[in-house]
């Protein structure tokens, strides 16, 4: 199942090092490196099996975001599951900015009208920490009012911190078919081993897709830490030419986990019927 998803901006807005760090397992200081995207770049991922990301990522230099509303109109923006626009939050140039966007929600609501938004109001490390509220809240309003008749679901990032994770898991969330069966699953299987909580991340890019909690977590931004740092320890684990598989574990610890753990899997062989499997296959 293919999904396409438009990712757009003006130049220098930050899509292609969002991208890369959140898709090809860069890490923030990394994408200095990275030039501008020229026209349109494609590349297709892979979620939890079957779900295929068909991410488009549109250069925004002026001259191709002219031919996107023009020459490319239709080629751009029929079929498109999901917009993501992404602003520059200390852009010089936001009535340009707010223009191209207002561009493409017309040419969305022609092509594909069924389409959800996304603006991602990006860089904000950039502001004041005491200005950043007062700031999203401000740009969010505006761009839900631009967006009507489409409904526009807002969020602040930087790829400095934990923002970027949050976002773009909870807009592939909304991508994949069968989540509530997933929720189910979890749910089921949080309550069987008795766990405070379970996470679900997907494999490649250590997005959280799903999550079920029995205790209340203090820590808000959990899930987007714990997903860094699996990442960072691959990408140390990669510099070092070394494979990124599970630690060994001495002998003598796993027949204690496995004489701790056997009550647990007892209750799951007890479990009848297909409505109680949990199936996680991650790709």
């Amino acid at each position: 199942m293919k999904k396409k998803v438009l990712l757009m901006g003006k130049s220098g807005s930050g899509k292609t090092s969002m991208r890369s760090i959140i898709f090809a397992n860069y890490i923030a200081r990394d994408t200095r490196r990275l030039g501008a995207t020229i026209d349109v770049e494609h590349s297709h991922v892979r979620f939890l099996g079957n779900l295929v990301l068909n991410l488009w990522d549109c250069g925004g230099q002026d001259t191709f975001m002219e031919n996107y509303f023009t020459s490319q109109r239709d080629n751009i923006f029929r079929n498109v599951e999901v917009l993501i626009y992404v602003f520059d939050v200390e852009s010089r140039e936001l009535e340009k900015d707010m223009h191209y966007y207002q561009s493409c929600l017309e040419a969305i609501l022609q092509n594909s009208p069924d389409a959800k938004v996304f603006c991602l109001v990006h860089k904000m490390d950039l502001v004041q920490e005491d200005q950043r509220d007062l700031i999203f809240k401000e740009r969010e309003e505006d761009l839900k009012r631009l967006s009507r008749p489409l409904a526009c679901t807002c969020f602040r990032t930087s790829i400095w911190d934990e923002t970027l994770y949050k976002a773009w898991s909870s807009i592939v969330y909304q991508l994949i078919p069968n989540v509530q069966q997933l929720e189910t699953n979890l749910r089921n299987f949080a309550q069987i081993i008795e766990a405070d909580e379970v996470l679900l991340f997907e494999r490649a890019t250590f997005l959280v897709i799903s999550h079920y909690q029995c205790k209340e977590q203090r820590d808000a931004h959990r899930f987007e830490k714990i997903s860094n740092i699996i990442k960072q320890f691959k990408l140390s684990c990669s510099k070092l030419a070394a494979s990124f598989q599970n630690p060994s574990i001495p002998s003598a610890a796993t027949l204690i986990n496995i004489r701790n753990a056997r009550k647990h899997f007892e209750k799951l062989e007890r479990v009848d019927g297909p409505k109680h499997s949990l199936h996680m296959r991650m790709r």
